[in-house]
């Protein structure tokens, strides 16, 4: 099958998110081909101006927003309302980021505009979930990283630390904004079968909770030591690599390719188990070997042997790999900076072009073009956008 058209093309998205989890699934929905109407107030949202900044523009924006349209509307404002409710009745999706309670206060939230729209999917991504003792608590995803457990598992790898890591890579954001996207696109499903919309109610700490299962598992029924070896960088003559042996197969390919064939017969190392227990010793006995050679001398007889390994590379190093230009991860896009790379979706479908928008939109740059496609006069826009 050619992929020609894009998997969601005419749905329609009404995107009040900010910041990053939203946005990187509305971000989602329109590379399969929706059209997704970011509402901003405006001075913009924030990340507009996040480094690296070019004429004004910021990078780091457009990569989550390339694609979309910029409508700048006054909430305040009754003729800003009642676009809202406008658009809310010509569209199948809303997402939503803002702390509990806000689109309540707004009479934006499902219950209000459901009656308006019973299709309407209305996805509302916050740090706890909407309701519950924690609901209100205001949410980024360094907290959420550390009130999940999921920095005290991390650290439980790290032998001698004490001290959690910084956190300077915001997993909790790109994740939920994926299981956002998950949800969607399940609810798209289920409406085709009952006609209905739905809330789709997305947390963050849940979502953080998910990168834990086996340490779930861990609580319930305690093992000791710790169910998983701890993979970390083997050191060569020149920096580290790691290799990951999980199977028994890597693990022979490993101590054969390191010239240690007797660690087969060793009983520190005869099952996984042992393995696991005596990980310091193997990684002992292995660098021995890898020490006598360079990382990428280590790396070609780990590859010849069939042992998982890498070096460990700097993302610009990532990005210049021939596998991700073979894949073609990264598209040109521009904004009003001039052009610069985005990254791809991770995933390539026989029957659906999956690509980001060409331009990321000025601040408002769509907004009379959308708000007269819903029938407001030009004193209408004028107000509906002022402030």
């Amino acid at each position: 099958m050619t992929a020609s058209a894009k998997a969601l093309q005419g749905i329609r998205v009404l995107d009040f998110s900010t910041t990053i989890a939203g946005p990187h699934c509305t971000r989602m929905l329109s590379d399969m081909g929706a059209e997704v109407i970011k509402i901003e107030t405006a001075e913009g949202e924030t990340m507009r101006t996040r480094p690296p900044v070019r004429g004004d523009c910021s990078s780091v924006y457009g990569g989550y927003n390339v694609g979309k349209k910029s409508v700048v509307l006054d909430l305040k404002s009754p003729d800003g309302i009642q676009a809202i409710k406008k658009l809310v009745a010509k569209v199948d999706i809303l997402v939503e980021n803002f702390r509990p309670g806000v689109m309540r206060r707004l009479k934006l939230d499902h219950a209000s505009l459901r009656q308006l729209n019973p299709k309407l999917i209305y996805c509302s991504i916050s740090g706890y979930g909407q309701t519950g003792p924690s609901a209100e608590l205001p949410a980024y995803a360094p907290v959420i990283h550390a009130a999940s457990g999921y920095d005290m598992a991390h650290l439980a790898y790290q032998p001698g630390r004490q001290r959690p890591d910084y956190c300077g890579i915001y997993h909790a954001d790109i994740l939920t904004g994926v299981y956002a996207y998950g949800a969607i696109a399940s609810a798209l499903v289920q409406r085709q079968q009952t006609g209905q919309g739905q809330h789709i109610d997305v947390s963050m700490l849940e979502s953080m909770l998910s990168l834990t299962l086996n340490e779930v598992q861990g609580v319930q029924f305690p093992i000791k030591p710790p169910q998983r070896p701890m993979f970390g960088p083997m050191e060569t003559s020149d920096g580290y690599v790691m290799v990951a042996i999980a199977s028994e197969k890597t693990f022979q390919g490993l101590v054969t390719v390191a010239g240690r064939p007797d660690f087969v017969r060793d009983p520190r190392f005869a099952a996984y188990t042992d393995r696991r227990d005596h990980w310091g010793d193997l990684m002992e006995g292995v660098e021995t070997w890898s020490r006598t050679l360079t990382s990428q001398q280590c790396l070609a007889a780990l590859n010849q042997a069939g042992v998982p390994c890498s070096a460990y590379r700097s993302v610009a190093e990532a990005m210049a790999d021939p596998q991700i230009a073979h894949r073609g991860a990264l598209t040109s896009v521009e904004d009003g900076g001039g052009a610069f790379n985005v990254l791809n979706l991770p995933f390539r479908m026989s029957g659906a072009e999956v690509s980001p928008g060409p331009r990321v939109a000025d601040v408002g740059e769509h907004t009379e073009e959308v708000l007269k496609e819903i029938g407001m006069s030009n004193a209408s826009v004028a107000s509906a956008a002022a402030k």
